[in-house]
């Protein structure tokens, strides 16, 4: 068994007590690594990269790195949980104030192959840590027809002049050149990227690259409806609909605007439509709609919905709040508490969410626990801005223009070049949720979602 120093540290959030690390090697501090990824992350990054496998093992041996693993579900009830959810063992969740106690059975599905033994993924999609970068979210617009208080200040946001915005045939280069080089899923995103007046022609030429697996898009759902017939036939193969309650008056105080039945129409035309998951984005905060969260779960008893759950995540301008956060843990919880037969789906290396089946339901929850539990370990994810900047880390400040050297006659390697190395200068993962509310960073409408 490897011996660790360790001191117990208050939980700001009022749960489980957990350890932080004193021993450090080469600036790698290996136990804070462990706690802050899931077993399945811890693998898939040691392993991934030689250079850095080296740096970790003086420290341990990978037998003594499940020691670790161990160890620190030892300190946590719920590090008890997801380990076993993961291992494929029966688990017993137990409430840290001992008020619940109920038995799962794990479901293991078939996980998708590697990308790479698909096709070809260039080096430039590949970070210092051996991760693959095979999944591009696009923003078309900065525009938006709500106003959603955790997405865009009070005040609204100064948009960027149209002239300075990625054409549509700079974003099909661009989207062409990701493509070639190994990505195989694009996620369209805004703003609103339905109010694009090109939207279903940019679709058809975007679905048409060849290469590319997964058209999918974000969307409100306030224009989606009388769109996605034609978003359909032009090759959109995955919907995203973003809805945070289903009572009208809330939904109203919460985007400013009014729309609510017009979104649970476009849930419905997604439904009839085909698409299956329907996945439903719902932006949890406490005080608001907490108490929604089991009549969410009830949207996936009959139809094939997923509806995914996203820890309140700080942005310019949005006043996050530790205070608003309901952690992924307490949301777990009511749903437990409500749905017997909960059973945890083995996720992908690459996955963002914790998903879910529940007996007897068509569809299925998911979790996103960018605060309380990251998933920057498989991270494949990449971002192009509406103003052609490009970003590697949703909460990372650091960005860099593909839109000036296009415009300024560049050719592909020059881009190539530009691509690669913004990726090899990823970091490991992101930092606390803490720092963040502390880090410059846009607002939401401007990233995209």
């Amino acid at each position: 068994m490897l011996t660790l120093s360790v001191s117990q540290e208050t939980d700001p959030l009022g749960g489980d007590a957990k350890f932080t690390n004193i021993e450090k090697h080469r600036g790698v501090s290996l136990t804070a690594f462990l706690i802050q990824n899931s077993i399945e992350d811890q693998v898939s990054l040691l392993f991934a990269n030689a250079a850095f496998y080296l740096q970790i093992l003086p420290l341990a041996s990978p037998s003594q790195l499940l020691d670790l693993v161990n160890l620190q579900a030892s300190f946590s009830s719920r590090a008890s949980l997801l380990s076993a959810s993961i291992s494929g063992q029966n688990i017993t969740a137990s409430h840290h104030n001992g008020s619940l106690s109920k038995m799962y059975s794990t479901s293991c599905e078939t996980l998708s192959e590697d990308p790479s033994k698909d096709r070809a993924i260039s080096d430039m999609l590949i970070d210092s840590f051996g991760r693959m970068h095979t999944y591009l979210r696009i923003s078309l617009t900065e525009r938006c027809n709500l106003r959603c208080h955790y997405c865009m200040p009070a005040e609204g946001v100064e948009l960027t002049p149209s002239p300075q915005l990625l054409s549509r045939e700079e974003i099909v280069r661009l989207a062409s050149l990701f493509v070639s080089s190994g990505v195989d899923k694009i996620r369209l995103t805004g703003g609103e990227p339905t109010i694009r007046k090109d939207i279903e022609e940019l679709c058809l030429e975007l679905s048409s690259l060849k290469g590319l697996k997964t058209l999918a898009m974000t969307t409100n759902g306030i224009t989606l409806g009388k769109k996605l017939p034609k978003l359909k036939d032009s090759g959109l193969n995955l919907v995203n609909i973003s809805l945070d309650t289903l009572v009208p008056a809330k939904f109203e105080f919460m985007t400013r605007r009014k729309g609510h039945g017009r979104v649970m129409e476009s849930i419905d035309a997604a439904v009839k439509l085909g698409y299956n998951p329907v996945k439903v984005n719902c932006v949890v905060m406490r005080g608001f709609n907490d108490d929604e969260i089991c009549d969410f779960v009830d949207l996936t008893r009959e139809r094939p919905i997923n509806v995914r759950f996203i820890e309140f995540m700080p942005f310019d301008g949005n006043v996050w709040n530790v205070k608003k956060l309901v952690p992924y843990a307490e949301m777990l919880d009511k749903v437990v508490e409500k749905f017997t037969g909960l059973q945890r789906i083995q996720d992908h290396r690459t996955e963002t969410a914790k998903n879910f089946r529940i007996d007897g339901h068509q569809g299925s929850v998911s979790f996103i626990t960018s605060m309380t539990e990251h998933f920057c370990a498989g991270c494949n994810r990449l971002r192009l801005l509406a103003d052609g900047n490009f970003k590697v880390c949703l909460f990372g400040p650091s960005e860099v223009s593909l839109r000036d050297p296009i415009r300024l006659g560049e050719g592909d390697d020059k881009l190539r070049e530009i691509i690669g190395a913004a990726v090899k200068r990823k970091k490991a993962s992101h930092a606390g949720m803490f720092d963040l509310a502390k880090t410059p960073n846009r607002p939401m409408i401007h990233i995209g979602g």
